[in-house]
Parts: C-alpha cells; sequence; structure tokens
C-alpha cells in the first residue's frame, strides 16, 4: 500500500470541505459540491489511532521539544531530535549546550527503539532535520549561546553520526552569505546543492514599519544556496509578505518534480520555486504550516502548530493533506486534546509518513512534551 493511500483508508478517503472564516459551522450541501474556498477549521475525518509519546529514550533522559522529523530514505526508519531536556527558551533555560546529551535519535519506525545516537556538544538548540539520499543528516541550530561561540548554524552528520560539514559562523548570527540569524531548516535538492531556510523570528513582523525596523536590525526572511561542498551560490527573499518575501521560512521540501516548498509561516501560506529561487506558484489551504512532507505518490502532509485564538484564529492546528498539485484538502488529523492546548489541542512542528502510510509529528512548545509525555506522537494507518 502507498504510504498516503494506508491513511487516507483511516481518513475515509473523503475530501475536507474546509469553512470560509467561521471555524465549527457545516456548510450548505450545495456549498459543499460547489467547492468553496477552502479556508477555516474543516470537517475533520475519522481519527486514525493515536500513539503519543511514541519513541524510547535511553535510561535517565527526559523528553524535551523538538519540531523535525524526518523518514531515512534508505531504510524508511525515524530520525529526529529532542532538545535535551529542554521544554522552555531563554537564559538559564535547559539546551543542548548545557545538558550534553545526544539530542538526534534515529528510531525503528516499528518499536520505536533506539537505533542511532549522536550530536552531544555541538548544539544549543536543534531545529530542522533532513536526512539526504546518501542517508547523511543535516540539522539546523537556531539559538546562540551567551558566549557567542555556538549555534545559528547547519551540521552534517554521516549515518552513524561523524560530524561531515558546519555552515555559517558559529555563535555569530548575520545576514552575509557566511552567517545564518536563526536558520529554521535545511534540504538538499535534486543535485546535492544545498538550501537554508533562515530567520525564525519574522513572524510577528505584521506592519511595514516593523519589518522595515525587522530588516534594519539584522533580522532574516531569506532562502540561502549552497553547492554541495557548501560553496555559496545565492540567497532570494527578505522579510514582508510579496511573493518571493518571508515570515519565518520554517520549513523546506523538495517535490519530484525539483521544486522547492517553502513553509512561509507568518504568512499562512506554502510558497513554491525553482531550484534557482524562481517564484512559481503558492498554497494557501494548509494554515499556518510548521512543517511540510511529500510523499513518494505526490501526496503533501503539512501541520500546523499555531493556529487559534492569537494565531489565524479562524483555524485549529493540526495536519492538512492535499494532492501535491491541488490547493484542496482531502484529509485532515486534528490537534488531540491535551490540557498545555485546551484550544486547539496537541498537534506538531514538524511531520512525516512513513511506508505504511503512518504520521509522525514533532511536538513542539506547549505540547505533550512540555508535560513529560513525550515529543513524538504516532498516528496509526489503517489496513
Amino acid at each position: 500500500m502507498s504510504s498516503s493511500r494506508g491513511l487516507m483508508s483511516v481518513l475515509a478517503a473523503c475530501t475536507v470541505v474546509l469553512l470560509s472564516g467561521c471555524a465549527g459551522e457545516v456548510p450548505e450541501a450545495s456549498a459543499m459540491s460547489a467547492g468553496n474556498t477552502i479556508t477555516g477549521e474543516g470537517i475533520p475525518n475519522p481519527a486514525p489511532t493515536v500513539v503519543p509519546g511514541w519513541g524510547d529514550l535511553p535510561a535517565g533522559r527526559n523528553w524535551g521539544s523538538t519540531a523535525g522529523i524526518d523518514i531515512d530514505p534508505n531504510d524508511g526508519h525515524i530520525w529526529a531530535y529532542e532538545r535535551c531536556g529542554a521544554s522552555s527558551f531563554g537564559p538559564g533555560s535547559l539546551n543542548c549546550e548545557n545538558n550534553l546529551v545526544d539530542p538526534i535519535f534515529k528510531f525503528d519506525r516499528n518499536t520505536g527503539e533506539v537505533l542511532e545516537n549522536f550530536g552531544a556538544g555541538i548544539f544549543v538548540t536543534p531545529h530542522g532535520i533532513h536526512v539526504d539520499s546518501d542517508g547523511n543528516v543535516w540539522v539546523t541550530d537556531f539559538a546562540g549561546n551567551a558566549e557567542g561561540t555556538k549555534g545559528h548554524q547547519v551540521h552534517k552528520f554521516s549515518p552513524s553520526g561523524e560530524l561531515l560539514m558546519s555552515l555559517g559562523t558559529a555563535g555569530q548570527p548575520g545576514s552575509g552569505p557566511g552567517q545564518f540569524n536563526q536558520p529554521n531548516d535545511v534540504v538538499t535538492g535534486p543535485d546535492g546543492s544545498i538550501y537554508v531556510g533562515d530567520g525564525h523570528n519574522g513572524q510577528g513582523m505584521t506592519t511595514g514599519q516593523a519589518i522595515a525596523q525587522g530588516i534594519e536590525d539584522g533580522s532574516t526572511g531569506r532562502i540561502l544556496k549552497y553547492s554541495a561542498d557548501g560553496t555559496f551560490i545565492k540567497e532570494w527573499g527578505q522579510i514582508g509578505t510579496n511573493h518571493g518575501e518571508f515570515r519565518t521560512p520554517h520549513a523546506l521540501v523538495f517535490d519530484r518534480q525539483g521544486r522547492l516548498w517553502v513553509a512561509d509561516r507568518g504568512n499562512h501560506r506554502i510558497e513554491i520555486f525553482d531550484q534557482d529561487g524562481n517564484y512559481l506558484e503558492s498554497r494557501y489551504a494548509f494554515g499556518r504550516i510548521s512543517g511540510i512532507f511529500i510523499t513518494p505518490d505526490d501526496m503533501v502532509y503539512a501541520i500546523d502548530s499555531e493556529s487559534g485564538p492569537t494565531n489565524h484564529a479562524n483555524w485549529v492546528n493540526g495536519v492538512r493533506i492535499a494532492p501535491l498539485d491541488e490547493d484542496r484538502i482531502v484529509g485532515y488529523i486534528p490537534g488531540y486534546p491535551h490540557d498545555g492546548r485546551p484550544y486547539q489541542g496537541a498537534a506538531g512542528e514538524g511531520v512525516a509518513v512513513d511506508a505504511d502510510g503512518n504520521v509522525y509529528a514533532a511536538e513542539g512548545p506547549n505540547s505533550l512534551s512540555w508535560a513529560g509525555g513525550g515529543a513524538f506522537t504516532k498516528y496509526v494507518a489503517g489496513p
């Protein structure tokens, strides 16, 4: 069974009709058949089996938050990280600099058993994760330490944990080609080129004045492209709302056509580019997107971790599913109830789908990881 069709059997393989500006109402049958603009909460499909707190940790370890998860393209197992027990940010908080445990994990997708674990002493706060076609593991470090000696980098590891490459200037945020300022995610292109989504703090900049001030202060909203050996090639984008501009390019993924998809979270959209950074098209049906995964049969899974009363108020979070070339939701996994997020339930910032159609969510702040429940959730596909 293909990866997305397994879950779609659980989701009843039905189109989720999303509402125009009013969460919770059921549209008229005629409106449903007419295919109204896709906005709002949506009608939940039958929920798959939910396994919160999925994945084992070594003895004595406590779960921390996370924002990234990926599938190994060679053996289908799960790569992810937890932030060394960290459940908050800011000065004096626990992080991977002051708790020197290995943050990066490879889990058996069937049992949750740890297959690999490495990365101690390298990170402050891991953020984006990507596994390339050779099985190498790429992880961004989006925060810096107080001494200015660590963070704001992208690291490449071998499948067994050898550090192969680091991009950016350690602990020194900036907007130059050799620096990052809160890098969100990294992905490799079809030819091995490296793409980095840079700039996490632009998502709250909503006015022209704030955007201008953010750019003046050195905040970024851009994509940087490097050759496979780490040589800088080009960049595009700044903080803004026009096509080709971003308010937090939070997640990156390539489709089988070689197009780069960017989750432009603060602008509530996905922007699609060619490999030279030329804008192609956008998607607006997914909410406030933190993570994207595209299955081999061209289904897009986008996870919304932030929608609610304070952000994108007419939406709720969860995983929305759509065909690659349509801005039309055909499946929806709602966030499940959790006391830490009473208005929307827990969801996650990262999403991945295995070969059996099981969906994995990487839980971000205010989710189960903060309550000691676990950093990953598995949504089990049906037969």
